[in-house]
């Protein structure tokens, strides 16, 4: 049976927030062919946001898991978006992780599409019942979900440079003080390469086409920029 839940107002004293929505639909042997609407109930402490099935009572029938109470949140020591079950108490005290998203725009305060990153099937949890990650072939995820690496506000270069771009070999990175290491991606938000920070980098072994450079900086913040390979 398709579940369909109403939008929440969720008010802290004073301080409201706009409401966002996910609509998710996947992993059929365990939650069964139906859709989920998850709806933003706050935010982390690093302001990114926070997502929950509702109501949350124990009492969501489901497949294999037996309940489909859901929780979407950014954990901030992996450092990756999470796909929670709750074991069946709706307070997501003791959870289930069912998949994970390292690869997205870690800038987003959002998480990730099904196209950005890998959403990873945690098998530990599983047992590969859902067939695999999630892909735009075997689930839906949409609404308030990043669908690009560089995500609406990630784009942040300011004095940090590279050069040449395009690129045949080496690439040169000028203005930063305190990175600590680089990750690359593909266009389609796959992790190609992550390395310590070096101001000199070979890109030589990389396929032609888009790629984001992301310069990490030792206070985890990060900076995007894009180049393209000759």
């Amino acid at each position: 049976m398709k579940k369909i839940f109403s939008f929440l107002t969720v008010a802290a004293g004073t301080f409201f927030f706009a409401q966002s929505t996910i609509n998710f639909n996947g992993c059929h042997n365990l939650f069964e062919n139906q859709d989920f609407i998850f709806t933003q109930t706050g935010v982390s402490t690093n302001n990114k946001k926070i997502y929950i099935t509702t109501p949350v009572n124990g009492d969501q029938e489901c497949g294999g898991l037996g309940t489909c109470e859901f929780k979407i949140e950014w954990n901030t020591t992996q450092n990756r978006w999470e796909f929670l079950a709750d074991s069946g108490n709706g307070d997501f005290v003791n959870p289930y992780l069912i998949y994970y998203n390292s690869t997205g725009n870690s800038s987003a305060l959002n998480p990730p599409s099904n196209s950005v990153g890998t959403w990873v099937e945690n098998v530990a949890v599983t047992e590969g019942a859902c067939g695999g990650n999630l892909t735009d072939t075997n689930s839906t995820i949409s609404g308030d979900v990043h669908t690009s690496i560089l995500g609406a506000t990630a784009v942040k270069k300011g004095k940090i440079q590279m050069f040449p771009n395009p690129v045949s070999d080496f690439i040169t990175i000028i203005g930063v003080s305190n990175a600590s290491s680089l990750q690359i991606f593909n266009s389609g938000g796959q992790l190609v390469r992550s390395l310590d920070f070096t101001t000199k980098l070979n890109l030589s072994s990389l396929k032609s086409g888009l790629y984001i450079l992301k310069v990490i900086s030792s206070d985890s913040t990060t900076t995007e920029l894009k180049f393209i390979k000759k």
